[in-house]
């Protein structure tokens, strides 16, 4: 069955909508209560993705079965370290996953994005390279201020800090799809000589 597009406001809100529930918890609660509330946030995120949607995007998925296992190491052994360390783990697997990729010529972006780029295949590398070091920078920004900081503030900024700093780096790659955008009726055409970098 082929995937529906959702509104974007539907997707902002399973995609953020689990990180304030988490926030809200730890502030009346603690991290252990939150722990909890974030698993059932991103259970319901994913079932309601795939209510609308009939898909659940891939990083939505990765994300929601680390944060399961961590989540659930984090509450059985009450130990807080393993939902600290849980951001770590998502991060260095994207980063893995797509320098790995580039290493045998391909971009797996497009994939874990679950969005369609027509770009030539150098705006392919580019961009993979590019997000690849930004998760990679984020699991060393996420370890040191979970080891350095308090319990809040590595709650605080896992919402207010993480997420602005994701969508800024995003809206930064704006110019770089513009420049190596590729037209629908050329990109067969540059499938068939540079070979397509996505697969």
């Amino acid at each position: 069955m082929d995937k529906k597009q959702p509104h974007p406001l539907f997707k902002l809100a399973t995609e953020l909508g689990p990180l304030l529930v988490f926030f809200a918890a730890n502030a009346k609660f603690n991290l252990f209560v939150a722990t909890a509330a974030f698993m059932v946030a991103i259970v319901a995120a994913m079932i309601a993705s795939y209510v609308v949607t009939r898909h659940i995007p891939l990083m939505a998925l990765v994300t929601g079965i680390v944060v399961i296992v961590f989540g659930t190491l984090t509450l059985v052994l009450h130990d807080e370290t393993f939902i600290k360390v849980k951001p770590t783990i998502i991060y260095s697997l994207f980063a893995g996953v797509l320098g790995g990729g580039l290493l045998f010529g391909r971009s797996f972006i497009a994939i874990m994005f679950d969005q369609v780029f027509n770009l030539t295949p150098r705006g392919w590398q580019v961009l993979t390279l590019r997000w690849a070091l930004f998760f990679f920078g984020m699991a060393i920004l996420n370890e040191l201020i979970w080891r350095t900081q308090s319990t809040d503030f590595w709650v605080n900024f896992k919402v207010f800090g993480a997420v602005p700093l994701t969508m800024i780096f995003a809206m930064m790659q704006m110019p770089l799809t513009k420049r190596y955008h590729l037209e629908p009726a050329t990109l067969e055409a540059s499938d068939a000589s540079e070979g397509d970098v996505r697969k």
